[in-house]
Formats: C-alpha cells, structure tokens, sequence
C-alpha cells in the first residue's frame, strides 16, 4: 500500500490573522514562522520519511509557483497544481484528485494544510500509515486532535463505535461533526472525553473520495470530470479557469464529510497546533525568565514587560515598556501593537485595511 501513498499539500492560504508578516503576495506558509524552515518546507519534511517528494502535490494559487518551486527545488514540475483562484478546499482536493487518479488508480491520499505545527512527527506519520490502512476499507479518515483545553475556534469530531483495529493506533466510526461551539458546549465536549478537534487532516483512497463526491457534490464532480479529459493536452489551463469559475465554492468538511456514511477518525497526541493568530504562535515559542518571545532581525529594549512576543525587522529600534501580555509586530512599511487576547482582531484589522482601500498593505 505504501507505494501508492501520495500527500497533497494545501498551500493557497493567505493567513490574514498574521498580518503584518502574512500579506497576500507571501502568506504564512510561506514564512519562517517557527523555526529556520517556512512552514511549507517544514510541511514536507515532516511526511518525506513516508512519503518521497515524488509522491508530494503542491496544491497553490498561481501567483505563488515561484515561492514554491524557490522553497522546494526538488519537487517534480508536474506535482505543482495551480489553482486559478480560491474556491475552498473540496474543489482544491477534487483536483488533486483527479490528477492522482489518472497517474496512479490505486492511489490513497494524505491530505494536509502546508501551515500547521505538529511536534511530534513521527507519530503523526504513525497516524497517517494507520489510517491508510483504514481507507483500503472504503472509509473516509480523519485525525482528531485529542483536546487539552474547551476552545470555541475549532470544530470538533465525535467518535462512535471502535473500528477494527488495522494499525498501530485504534480508530473509531464518527458519530458526527460539530462546528465551532459556544463555550458551554466546548466545555462539555471536551469533559466527555468521545471529541476530538478537527484538524482538517484527511486521508482515503482517491477513488472513494471522487465516488463521494460524484453523490454529494454532482456540479463539482461534473467539472473535475472534464477536466480530466484534457489535464495533459494544450487545453489544461484555458478549461481550468473556465472550470474554476462554475464550481461551487465549498469546504470538504461541509460537502462531504459531514454527510457521508462510512467515515472514521484517528485520535492523536501529536503536539499540533494551526498556528491562527499572533497569540497561538507566541505560546509555541521558547519565552524567557519573563514570558517574553523576541524574533527577527533586530534587537528590542524592554523595559518592565513580559508575556509579550516581539517581532523586529530592519534597522529600527523597537522600545516598550510596562507591556503584559501583548503583540508586538515590526515590519519595513507596518506595525501591529494589540494585546494577546485581541490577536483574533487582526482580521479585522485587514478587513478593514481591505475596505478603505490600503491595498499596498495588505
């Protein structure tokens, strides 16, 4: 089975909730958030050990072929899929999909965001070989994050019957999914101990996932069908724009998984995170004795503060004093300065910026 593992990458995103960093012509997963390597190199590398960069899709908008091809100069030509623009991720994995099929029928499929932190990465390769296991069987698998706090910002997924076990880690039916709760609900799911977060990490054989999506999502469906025909003439990318402009914009969550039957989830303890604000990404930092996270080019001058993360580029002093529990972000043309618990009004901030037309900053 392993031979005909693939991973497709999501990696068109435009990560709104790290601005001043994450700006539409280099988005997130394109930076080096974390560590020394961007988050979409480390996305890669993290699954390489088990799936070869042969067997990788990059899936991206147009405008970023260059940053990819830049960033992973070894991936294959014909690996790059290029969207025409963004119409959520079931149009995005359908694709993939159907190139997939075409190169290889048996083909099973690990899909995965470019921009997540995962610190454990062997078991989460251990999770993904399980549920390629699972998915000979005709499922639709999942990883569920197991919980370590009641949040508000991600979906959950409940288990229901145990599965068979086929791999190294138990499996479960899903029982359903649930969108972002309230706190009172977030509190009980996680109480129970049957959820887990939906991590948007999803693995099955490419021919079961175009079979669902030919029942759930016939328009979509029709146009991946089409496409097809024509993905390796002249024609490919005058009929993919054309196509991209008539499928219905819709998530793989809404317009499959939530609706189809023979679905299962593996639950993992893998040290992930989505990295969606300023806030999350401090707490994966190292702080020192204070609380404090400094990164970039420069060197801040605090003065009685803490808890506070503090990004510098450039030559410009950045000074605080008497800070707790902020955001600091310094870049060449911008500066974000709000508390830790407003980092989700970052995407305001852009939306905002968006509606008065400050378009050269975003």
């Amino acid at each position: 089975m392993r031979e005909h593992l693939y991973a497709v990458i999501m990696a068109g995103g435009v990560g709104s909730r790290l601005w001043p960093r994450s700006r539409a012509a280099t988005p997130k997963q394109f930076l080096d958030l974390v560590g020394p390597r961007t988050m979409l190199q480390e996305t890669a590398a993290r699954i390489e050990p088990l799936i070869p960069l042969d067997r990788v899709l990059i899936v991206t908008a147009e405008d970023y072929a260059e940053k990819v091809g830049a960033q992973l100069p070894n991936l294959p030509e014909e690996n790059l899929i290029l969207e025409p623009g963004p119409r959520g991720t079931a149009p995005c994995i359908g694709l993939a999909a159907i190139i997939l099929q075409q190169r290889d029928p048996e083909a099973t499929m690990a899909v995965f965001p470019a921009d997540h932190v995962i610190a454990d990465a062997a078991g989460f390769r251990e999770a993904i070989a399980t549920a390629g296991q699972i998915a000979q069987d005709g499922y639709l698998v999942t990883l569920g994050i197991t919980p370590d706090r009641p949040t508000t910002g991600y979906g959950y997924i409940q288990r229901g019957q145990p599965l068979a076990r086929t791999g190294a880690l138990p499996a479960f039916q899903v029982q359903r999914f649930t969108e972002k709760p309230d706190t009172a609900t977030a509190e009980q799911f996680v109480a129970s101990g049957e959820y887990y977060w939906n991590g948007g990490i999803f693995i099955w054989r490419v021919d079961t996932i175009l079979d669902q999506m030919a029942g759930l999502l016939p328009a979509l469906y029709t146009h991946l069908e089409a496409l097809a025909q024509v993905w390796d003439s002249p024609a490919r990318r005058e009929a993919l724009a054309a196509a991209w402009k008539e499928v219905p914009k819709t998530t793989i969550d809404y317009g499959v998984m939530e609706k189809a039957g023979r679905v299962a989830v593996v639950p993992v303890e893998i040290g992930w995170d989505d990295v969606g604000n300023w806030a999350t990404l401090s707490a994966l930092m190292e702080s020192d004795e204070v609380g404090n996270v400094v990164r970039g080019d420069g060197q801040p001058l605090l003065l009685e503060t803490e808890d506070t993360y503090v990004y510098t580029s450039g030559a410009r002093l950045v000074a605080a004093a008497g800070l707790a529990g902020f955001v600091v972000v310094d870049t060449p043309d911008a500066l974000l300065i709000c508390p830790k618990d407003r980092a989700q009004a970052v995407r305001d901030i852009v939306a905002q910026l968006e509606a008065e037309g400050y378009n050269e900053y975003l």
